[in-house]
């Protein structure tokens, strides 16, 4: 079957970004994961929640940085990317922890995680995190994969770039500096880019610079998870992001940038989404 011109796209992106990501101090800095003493961001600790003895899907997880901080802080973890590259060398990185036995790595596309990670029902947590929900086409078919994967009373963590901010562009910027329009809120289809600069190396140029990404507006992430059998147990929206959304952008504390004088509208969302306990289908899926 031939492959679909997103993913072929988006993965050639991603396995040259994930070669310079690893060497990538600035944005990807392995110290405090090496000395064991990495944590999160308030507002990803916040949804995510105590991860001890809890059996982790880390979805996109890509160099596996995130993965084998939940593994250093006692759960098991699976973590899915479809980048080989990625995978490389996240599992080189978990030997090299001494992590292997409680982080194991997966390539495999989103949509068919299922059936390479096996186990559905069988995880207490979904985790997905910051720039990862406007690589994939069909949020629908994603929220069943999550659905899937978790066991009854198990839920989905979910820490993302809020759809309102991604209107928006530093490239199309106002004089004053504020982000100019981008693409529409309700717009929906998949937004062709050839972008060969790189969010963790200013200086890095990518050869395989183009990519398909896709908006959905925050309603078709959380209809989408209802439709999929979850309950939805928390949405908040932030005022901060943790990486650097806008040139305008104002750094600030562990959660990273905020408008640096009002705060004009959210830059990131987090959801909670529980699949009930009484659920009896095995898999999670309607």
């Amino acid at each position: 079957m031939t492959e679909p011109e997103w993913r072929r796209l988006n993965r050639a992106n991603w396995d040259e970004r994930a070669k310079i990501h690893v060497g990538a101090p600035r944005h990807y800095n392995q110290s405090r994961l090496r000395a064991g003493s990495a944590r999160f961001g308030t507002v990803t600790s916040d949804v995510l929640g105590p991860v001890d003895g809890q059996k982790i899907l880390h979805l996109q997880c890509h160099f596996g940085m995130d993965s084998l901080i939940m593994a250093q802080q006692g759960a098991q973890v699976v973590g899915v990317d479809f980048s080989p590259v990625a995978i490389e060398a996240a599992r080189k990185l978990a030997a090299e922890l001494g992590l292997a036995d409680r982080a194991r790595f997966v390539e495999s596309d989103v949509y068919d995680a299922p059936a390479a990670v096996g186990d559905p029902g069988g995880f207490d947590r979904v985790f997905v995190s910051w720039g990862a929900l406007c690589w994939l086409p069909d949020v629908g078919a994603w929220a069943k994969v999550v659905a899937q994967a978790l066991r009854p009373g198990g839920y989905l963590a979910l820490a993302e770039a809020h759809p309102a901010a991604y209107v928006f562009d530093s490239r199309t910027a106002t004089p004053d500096g504020m982000p100019g329009w981008y693409a529409p809120y309700l717009g929906r289809e998949g937004m062709a880019e050839d972008d060969p600069s790189d969010y963790a190396d200013p200086d890095a140029r990518l050869v395989n610079s183009k990519t398909i990404q896709f908006l959905h507006p925050l309603s078709d992430v959380v209809m989408a998870l209802i439709d999929a059998g979850l309950r939805l147990d928390r949405l908040t929206e932030h005022d901060s992001i943790v990486w650097e959304m806008f040139a305008n952008l104002a750094g600030n504390d562990r959660d990273g940038y905020r408008w640096p004088d009002k705060p004009w509208l959210p830059l990131s969302y987090t959801i909670r989404a529980s699949r009930p306990l009484n659920d009896p289908r095995p898999t999670g899926l309607p």
